[in-house]
C-alpha cells in the first residue's frame, strides 16, 4: 500500500547519519574486552579489526592519531580490553566501534596505576626537558645497571666492544624483574652515582610484557634516575615499550643495543677525525713556520751590526758636510757672477752716441764695398759657368759635325761591334734625323786608322 503523500521517505544517507547521532548520543565512552582478529593495519596509520568474544564480534577501526600513542603492537589473538565509542560506519551503513585507547587484559589495574603515577611525576616536573642532562661527548667509564643473566647485558657489551673497545665497563648487577626489582634497581642507580666512577649510566633490559617491565614503572625508579649525578640512559624493552623510567631519564634509546650506540660513539670514526685534525693540524703548522721563517728573514736583513750602522751614519754625515760645502762655494759663486753682470751693465749702461756712430759709419762703408766686390766675383762665375755649360750642350757638339747615332730601340751606339749588319739605326744630326741601315761592321782599330 502507498504510503500517504504526508510523509516523505527517507535517504539513506540521512538515515544512516540519524543512526549514527543516535548511538553517539546514547551510548557514552565504556570499555569492552575481547579478542584481536581481521587485523589489518592501513598504510595511512589506521588499524582496522574485529573484537569478539566467544558469541559475538563487532567491527573497530582505531585511528592514526591513537594508534600512535598506544606504545605496544596489535596482533591477532591478543586479549585487549578497549575504551569506545559507539558509532556507525555511514558509508556502508556498518555498526562500528572508534576505539580511544586499549589495555591487554588483565594489565587494566597495572595501565591505571601506570597513568596515574605518569600524571603524578610528570605534574611535579620530573620530566621536563629542562631537567635533562646532555650525554658525554667522550666517556671513559660506563656503568651499566642490569642482571648479570639479562640478554640485553650481552648486547651491550658486545656493542661496546665492538664500537668503543676503550671505553672502561662498571657493571652495577640487580634483578630487573619480580617482587622487590624496583627497589634494588633504584639501590643499584644510586651506588652508581655515589661512587663517582662513571662518566655515564645504562639502565637497561630486554623486552616482556608489561608485568616483566613493571619494575621500571616505579616511582622510587624513577626518583633514583632523576636524582642520579650522572646522565642516565634508558634501554628498557623493545621500540614499542613505554616505562616510566624512560620518561625520567635523560635520553630514551629504543633498545638496549641502541642506548650503547647512542652513548658511545664509534671508535673507527673518531680514528677518522682524529687522522683528520691531525692532518689538518700538521698543515697550519707547516704554514705557521714557513710564515715565522719568511718574518725571520725579513728582520735579519734588516738588523745589522752596531759598528756597521756607525760606519753607515758617518759616511752619511761626511756626504751631506761635502754637500753643503759645494752648495755653499756655489751659491758664493753665484753671487760673484751676479755682482760682475750688474757692474757690466752699469757699465753699459752710460751713454756713448759718438763712438757708436763712428762704428756705424765703418759699418755702412764695409758693407757698400763688401756688396760691391761680391757682385762682380758673382758675376765672373756666372760667364765662367755659362761657358762650360756651353761646351757640354749636345747640339753644340753636333754643330761642329759630330752626330749621335741610336739603334732601333733608341739606345745609343757607341762600339761598332754591338751592331749587326743590315740593322736599322738613326742619325740624329744638328739639322735633321738620318734614317739608315747598316751595310757593313768595322773594328775601332780600323776606324783610328782612318782618323
Amino acid at each position: 500500500m502507498p504510503a500517504p503523500a504526508a510523509f516523505s521517505p527517507l535517504s539513506i544517507a540521512t538515515l544512516n547519519r540519524r543512526v549514527r547521532e543516535c548511538l553517539e548520543g546514547n551510548f557514552p565512552l565504556c570499555w569492552v574486552a575481547g579478542e584481536i582478529s581481521n587485523l589489518t593495519v592501513a598504510s595511512s596509520g589506521h588499524a582496522y579489526f574485529t573484537l569478539k568474544d566467544e558469541s559475538a564480534q563487532a567491527r573497530c577501526v582505531m585511528f592514526r592519531n591513537r594508534h600512535q600513542l598506544l606504545g605496544w603492537k596489535l596482533a591477532n589473538g591478543q586479549h585487549i580490553e578497549a575504551r569506545v565509542l559507539v558509532s556507525l560506519y555511514e558509508a556502508r551503513g556498518d555498526f562500528q566501534l572508534n576505539v580511544e585507547t586499549m589495555r591487554q587484559a588483565g594489565t587494566g589495574n597495572l595501565f591505571e596505576r601506570f597513568q596515574q603515577l605518569k600524571a603524578k611525576l610528570e605534574a611535579e616536573g620530573l620530566f621536563a626537558a629542562g631537567r635533562k642532562r646532555p650525554l658525554p661527548e667522550f666517556p671513559h667509564t660506563l656503568g651499566i645497571v642490569t642482571s648479570l643473566q639479562a640478554a640485553a647485558l650481552r648486547d651491550v657489551l658486545t656493542t661496546l666492544a665492538r664500537r668503543a673497545p676503550q671505553v672502561a665497563i662498571i657493571l652495577f648487577p640487580t634483578p630487573v624483574q619480580g617482587d622487590g626489582a624496583a627497589p634494588q634497581i633504584a639501590s643499584a642507580i644510586d651506588a652508581a652515582s655515589r661512587s663517582c666512577l662513571c662518566d655515564a649510566l645504562i639502565v637497561c633490559r630486554g623486552g616482556g610484557s608489561i608485568e616483566d617491565l613493571w619494575a621500571f614503572n616505579d616511582e622510587a625508579v624513577a626518583r633514583a634516575i632523576r636524582a642520579c649525578t650522572i646522565p642516565v640512559i634508558s634501554g628498557v624493552g623493545h621500540e614499542t615499550d613505554f616505562t616510566i623510567a624512560d620518561f625520567a631519564a635523560d635520553l630514551r634509546a629504543p633498545t638496549p643495543t641502541a642506548a650503547a650506540e647512542i652513548v658511545a660513539p664509534e671508535r673507527a670514526s673518531l680514528l677518522r677525525q682524529l687522522e683528520g685534525l691531525q692532518a689538518a693540524l700538521s698543515r697550519q703548522t707547516i704554514r705557521a713556520i714557513e710564515q715565522r721563517a719568511q718574518h725571520l728573514d725579513s728582520l735579519a736583513r734588516r738588523l745589522c751590526h752596531p759598528a756597521e750602522r756607525i760606519e753607515r751614519q758617518h759616511e752619511r754625515l761626511q756626504h751631506l758636510a761635502r754637500r753643503l760645502a759645494g752648495a755653499a762655494l756655489r751659491h758664493q759663486g753665484s753671487a760673484a757672477a751676479r755682482i760682475s753682470a750688474l757692474h757690466k751693465r752699469l757699465l753699459l749702461a752710460r751713454p756713448q752716441t759718438d763712438a757708436r756712430q763712428r762704428r756705424l759709419d765703418q759699418l755702412v762703408a764695409r758693407l757698400a764695398g763688401t756688396t760691391e766686390r761680391r757682385h762682380a766675383l758673382h758675376g765672373t762665375t756666372l760667364h765662367r759657368l755659362a761657358d762650360s755649360l756651353e761646351h757640354l750642350n749636345p747640339l753644340a757638339v753636333l754643330g761642329r759635325g759630330y752626330a749621335l747615332v741610336r739603334d732601333e730601340s733608341g739606345r745609343i751606339l757607341s762600339d761598332a761591334a754591338t751592331v749587326e749588319p743590315s740593322a736599322p739605326i738613326r742619325v740624329y744630326l744638328a739639322h735633321g734625323r738620318l734614317d739608315a741601315e747598316v751595310t757593313g761592321v768595322d773594328g775601332h782599330e780600323q776606324f783610328a786608322r782612318d782618323v
